[in-house]
């Protein structure tokens, strides 16, 4: 059987919408090379990063053209399925609103298509993606701030709202604190103005409760970092006793320690977190935390394998097996958020399996250098928490280009990117700026305006196709072939392949497609920004296998169409299926429907 779904057809939908007919295709209106994406079309937002079911979606679209002619074709998409659409006529303004009520169906995801018609041509289109989801903790987009000395409130609105755009629904606020055994700095019963943090830089209360107050708004959440086990060197003034402490020898000699540059206030001293009168140290201070400033949660940072320990008593310790508890009591205690840092997957077999965290965090270093690794711990994670918690990943970017100021390179982040997404996992990545290195204030790098554009791809997609790429699909072995061979495909992250695997849910596969014909590198961080942008691959033609009866294949890219889907022709000969993929760049994926 042959699907015939080309630019006739294309066209032909294309008159239906003009005529007022109704359908249900996924495929965009136009042939995308005749169009001048972009000449009329300008920045396109949503008043919030996630919605609840049923709440009503507010859109705000800039135009660069005013002359007051035309109309705005807005279409409705779950996955390849039109759920409504919609004309606004133009008037002349500069800005164009509207509104839509969100489905009531919970922890869906949704790409709204926007055309500019002129007369009956389509001359523009952009796209934005919609998450509605109660929680936000099943399809978690993780961003941060670093920056809280006083800062007037229309800066602080526009980072906030620049992480609205890329669907950000957490934001950790990092190194906030006033000390890590002390978080909250008080004067005269209440959180002073102004305190140095731990680099000894300014912090004002008015910026972080403006920030926390602007994130609500747009309905993230706000997480308080800081490490479940760390005190200042004078701690003991603080009410901190040393016998709380972990040691690198049985005498407790050597307190463990991380060590600071010189000019910040205090290295890093470590205590047990299963000394129980730490934890209700920590814990109390934390309580502080939330009585006076509105955060939702605590992001509990670690600092990975320390080696061989000893309590204050002289018992040697698992660290590992400290986490959980401490975690179920900080969750009894303080009834918030909890997210933990599983530095190089330290102890996230224990997290992910029993502790109350919302979603697992895993800070990825040496151990796990390649693109292959960025999917393994992901699909590990996945595989600890019993299919339930989705991963994100801190992974830093260009980490020795950042050594000098410059520009991130584009083609590492995409590359990472789509890595990182296909395999269902998020990216800590985006606040003020974007991270090149574990100390978030770092930031040599800017982002250029075409990397950021295409970020918005990416993310627009990963939230449009939340069901597909994070909502329990599950990897199955399918025999894939391409051009007849000719180009090497490869179930593995290789030099010189197509990177292919496939994973099914409920009637569909799901195979995603990754371009690393033209890598130079399988190590995802690019430390010195050397990856190359790869040669758009054309006509690919793909032999897999089929489960079933094919009744439809469509493909959607975050490198074309803004990340809408388009319908393929294929065949189907028994359980062999074939079909054309007419761009490949960074990231593809094909979606089989079965009947």
């Amino acid at each position: 059987m042959k699907r015939i779904v080309s630019l006739m057809i294309t066209c032909i939908l294309a008159v239906a919408v003009m005529a007022g007919c109704s359908f249900q295709s996924s495929s965009p209106l136009f042939d995308s090379e005749q169009l001048k994406k972009g000449e009329f079309l300008g920045y396109l937002t949503t008043d919030k990063a996630i919605y609840e079911p049923g709440e009503k979606v507010e859109f705000s679209l800039s135009l660069k053209q005013t002359d007051g002619e035309g109309t705005l074709l807005i279409r409705y998409l779950h996955l390849n399925e039109l759920m409504e659409e919609k004309e606004i006529s133009l008037s002349g303004d500069s800005t164009v609103s509207w509104d839509w009520i969100a489905k009531e169906e919970d922890f869906k995801g949704y790409m709204v298509e926007v055309y500019m018609k002129n007369g009956k041509d389509i001359v523009d289109h952009t796209n934005i993606a919609l998450d509605v989801s109660s929680d936000w903790a099943k399809f978690p987009r993780y961003g941060y701030l670093a920056d809280f000395y006083e800062l007037p409130e229309d800066e602080q609105q526009s980072v906030i709202d620049k992480l609205n755009r890329f669907h950000i629904n957490g934001v950790q606020f990092y190194d906030w604190q006033y000390k890590h055994e002390q978080p909250l700095k008080m004067e005269n019963g209440d959180v002073a103005d102004t305190w140095p943090d731990i680099a000894n830089r300014e912090v004002s209360r008015k910026t972080i409760e403006n920030y926390i107050s602007m994130i609500h708004e747009k309905n993230m959440k706000a997480m308080n970092y800081n490490l479940l086990f760390g005190a200042y060197e004078n701690y003991e003034e603080e009410g901190v006793k040393k016998e709380w402490g972990i040691y690198r020898d049985p005498l407790q000699n050597n307190q463990d320690m991380h060590p600071l540059p010189e000019s910040w206030a205090s290295d890093i001293y470590l205590m047990n977190p299963a000394n129980e009168e730490w934890q209700e140290f920590i814990i109390d201070a934390e309580r502080e935390v939330f009585k006076h400033l509105a955060f939702d949660g605590w992001h509990v940072d670690q600092l990975g394998d320390r080696g061989t320990l000893w309590d204050g008593a002289g018992n040697k310790i698992d660290l590992s097996t400290t986490y959980v508890p401490f975690l179920q009591k900080a969750k009894d205690e303080l009834d918030v958020s909890l997210v933990m840092n599983a530095v190089s997957q330290y102890a996230q077999g224990y997290i992910a399996t029993q502790a109350p965290v919302d979603f697992l965090y895993s800070e990825l270093w040496d151990g796990h250098q390649t693109f292959g690794s960025l999917k393994d711990v992901i699909d590990q994670n996945y595989k600890f928490s019993n299919n339930e918690l989705n991963t994100v990943l801190a992974a830093y970017m260009n980490y020795d280009l950042s050594d000098s100021m410059g520009e991130f390179n584009a083609p590492g982040v995409l590359l990472t990117n789509a890595v990182i997404f296909a395999a269902g996992g998020a990216h800590l990545e985006l606040g003020e700026n974007m991270l090149s290195k574990e100390y978030f204030p770092h930031k040599k790098l800017t982002i250029s305006e075409e990397l950021t554009e295409e970020l918005i791809h990416y993310y627009d997609f990963t939230v449009a196709y939340q069901n597909l790429l994070r909502d329990g699909a599950q990897e199955v072995s399918r025999e894939l072939t391409v051009n007849d061979g000719d180009i090497k495909v490869s179930s593995r992250s290789e030099l010189g392949s197509i990177w292919s695997y496939t994973k099914e849910k409920d009637n569909l596969d799901i195979l995603q497609f990754i371009n690393l014909t033209d890598a130079n590198s399988l190590e995802w961080r690019d430390n010195d920004g050397s990856q190359v942008e790869p040669a758009v691959k054309e006509d690919v033609k793909v032999r897999t296998e089929a489960s079933g009866k094919v009744a439809k294949v469509w493909l959607a890219s975050p490198d074309f169409h803004s990340g809408s889907a388009v319908e393929l022709d294929f065949d189907q000969k028994g359980e062999t299926l074939e079909f054309s993929i007419p761009k490949l760049k960074y990231w593809n994926m094909v979606v089989v429907e079965y009947k």
